[in-house]
């Protein structure tokens, strides 16, 4: 995925008490476009909150906030089938541990870099203080790619992956998870690779576990329920809902799976979804069993779908999903995958809310397009949250040696949306700028962590 040009070292949408950080952050992480990308996004919403709060500028806390505690860098060397020698990188950014140990999961995916991996850590600092969950934020993986790969070559990678890494886990320090390339396969043998050099079965370590092991309901679920709660909550505020709804869900991963799950349960109709080959539009709605079938137990492409499905479902190769009119859109794929284009077709077509499922997956160009239209924009900080929301409940059973009910747990869930919706909301009209839940995100996430950091004093 090609990021979008961002008007690196410009002082647009940028306060004179934040520009002076922003120029620091391109500075010291050159060609690092995705954390310029994300840092800019959070920095240029907080000018009220500085003039507000000059005791967080005194204690320089943009500055220590946009700077890692700890960037780890490690090699990780494996055998293939064939026995021929691989090495790849390894990385792990534990950003922010202010409200508890850091958080965030391990993605396995050739596009993984340093500059990816601290974005996707800043983002989560934000969105796991927007959930009121007692967790810091960060992010790690590996610039392996599972697809293609045996079961024992995967099993080999993550053993030598976690042979580095487990020295700087723990239950009560840091705590990963599963994100693309990363599902209950790879974190199955992460964690007996973990268990076999501690000698502890310290569950908490990690997070989206198998039933079986000490995984917790909905949390495979919680993303893309989440993200369509969100939605629902923003449409309610309006006295709208996602009743009659067409949808269009970009990917077909588990995020967007269980987003079309929980919106046909919503009353709306997902009509098209996606992968890295092109989209299927299926007018009569996805069909979420063969969807599964296709994308979580065979691995196929989307294209098998519509083979599969017969004559009123449509594959287009190569093409942009966001060419299918709808009223709700819900990007769950990969970063900056909605474009300005797309947006200002979304728009034309009707879209009147939007909810980011994926981290970041709308351009700045797109969010700006959104905004200015009067669309309801959820950024991922909100409506992607409800995943790490779920494996901060699955910590809590660990810790207690419990395990939860799925309707307890998921009423939990919509509980903590509804609460991370009424937050953004109060937030965003205390600063001036009612109804932009960006603002209203950015915020609450961002004082939450800092008036901790206060707290704590200069370390």
């Amino acid at each position: 995925m090609t990021i979008a040009p961002l008007t690196t070292g410009s002082s647009d949408g940028l306060d004179e008490k934040v520009l002076a950080v922003y120029d620091t952050i391109l500075r010291r992480n050159p060609g690092e476009l995705e954390f310029h990308q994300a840092s800019h996004e959070v920095l240029e919403t907080l000018g009220p909150v500085v003039a507000k709060h000059p005791e967080y500028v005194e204690a320089k806390l943009l500055e220590r906030i946009c700077e890692p505690e700890r960037q780890i860098i490690f090699r990780v060397p494996w055998a293939d089938d064939s026995g021929e020698v691989h090495v790849n990188r390894g990385f792990r950014v534990e950003f922010n541990s202010a409200l508890g140990p850091y958080k965030g999961g391990l993605r396995f995916h050739p596009s993984v870099n340093l500059g990816i991996v601290k974005f996707l850590g800043f983002e989560q600092v934000f969105k796991n203080a927007v959930t009121g969950m007692p967790i810091g934020g960060g992010k790690g993986g590996a610039d392996f790619d599972p697809r293609g790969r045996s079961d024992r070559e995967i099993m080999r990678f993550c053993q030598s992956f976690m042979t580095e890494l487990h020295r700087h886990l723990g239950e009560h320090t840091d705590v990963p998870a599963g994100d693309i390339g990363v599902g209950q396969r790879e974190l199955g043998y992460l964690f007996g690779q973990y268990k076999r050099i501690t000698n502890r079965y310290e569950s908490g370590v990690l997070t989206g576990k198998g039933l079986t092991w000490g995984g917790a309901r909905v949390r495979r679920e919680a993303t893309g329920y989440g993200c369509a709660y969100f939605v629902q909550e923003m449409l309610a505020a309006r006295g709208s809902s996602l009743e009659g709804s067409d949808v269009v869900v970009s990917g077909a991963g588990n995020v967007a799976i269980y987003a079309v799950e929980k919106i046909a349960q919503l009353g709306g109709r997902v009509v098209a979804v996606s992968d890295s080959s092109g989209y299927v539009h299926d007018a009569a709605g996805i069909d979420l069993d063969l969807l599964k079938e296709v994308k979580e137990i065979e691995r196929e492409r989307i294209e098998v779908y519509a083979q599969r499905r017969g004559r009123g479902a449509t594959f287009v190769a190569d093409g942009s999903v966001w060419d299918v009119p709808c009223r709700v859109a819900l990007p769950c794929a990969t970063q900056n995958e909605l474009t300005e284009r797309d947006a200002l077709r979304l728009i034309e077509g009707g879209v009147v809310a939007v909810g980011e499922g994926a981290n970041m997956p709308c351009t700045p160009e797109a969010v700006r397009a959104f905004r200015a239209a009067g669309v309801l924009f959820a950024p991922g900080k909100a409506a992607n949250a409800g995943g790490v929301a779920t494996s901060a409940l699955e910590m809590q059973q660990n810790a207690s040696r419990d395990s939860w009910t799925f309707e307890h747990s998921e009423q939990r869930l919509q509980e903590i949306v509804q609460e991370m919706h009424a937050a953004c909301c109060a937030t965003a009209e205390e600063y001036g700028a009612p109804g932009d839940y960006v603002v209203g995100a950015n915020i609450t996430g961002f004082v939450r962590v800092a008036d901790a950091m206060l707290a704590h004093g200069l370390i």
